[in-house]
């Protein structure tokens, strides 16, 4: 399923999150002299990157839509041509540039599942009523996802469905969980 991915659940509900940015990606390097790029991909597995035909890349302050011509796996990263990069020094100007694509475009991931933009900026609550802060980012351990919740300090929250995590309303943008305030 394409998309940054956290391992976890709900249905999503069309809203105003569903017009904004989600970066999928960046540009790593350039690749020959025909204007191909490297690409480090964000998505799960590696080449559903390639999956979206239309790129928003970030050249300088602004995002560019750049239509994807072709690509494929090379070793552990991605190879892609763009259809406006037809040399060498239009993609070395585009390395180190973020590549998004719009909520809108990506997959329903599923019932009881989430992409973890969906879970970014949400109020995490315990179960007791107390605010513990916003979910900041997720990070992956291998185990299981991690929420990184900031307030009046951070927390690690691990992403266990039904054990610590209990709901996520994200018509409500909440999360409850079932975990100490004092942690």
């Amino acid at each position: 399923m394409p998309g940054p991915e956290a391992r976890v659940s709900m249905n999503i509900v069309m809203s105003d999150r569903d017009s904004r940015l989600v970066i999928i990606g960046r540009v790593a390097g350039i690749y020959g002299v025909r204007g191909w790029i490297k690409v480090l991909s964000s998505t799960e597995p590696p080449e559903a990157i390639l999956d979206y035909p239309t790129w928003q890349v970030r050249c300088g302050p602004e995002w560019k839509a750049m239509a994807l011509s072709e690509g494929r796996r090379y070793g552990k990263g991605i190879l892609a041509h763009l259809a406006t990069c037809d040399d060498r020094d239009v993609a070395r100007g585009l390395i180190g540039a973020e590549i998004a694509v719009h909520r809108s475009e990506m997959p329903d991931p599923g019932a009881d599942h989430y992409y973890w933009a969906d879970l970014e900026g949400l109020t995490v609550r315990s179960i007791r009523g107390v605010d513990l802060g916003i979910v900041d980012h997720l990070v992956e351990t291998g185990a299981n996802d991690v929420l990184v919740v900031k307030g009046e300090r951070e927390r690690l929250i691990p992403y266990v469905r039904d054990v610590v995590v209990k709901n996520v309303d994200l018509e409500q943008g909440v999360i409850l969980v079932d975990w100490d305030p004092e942690y």
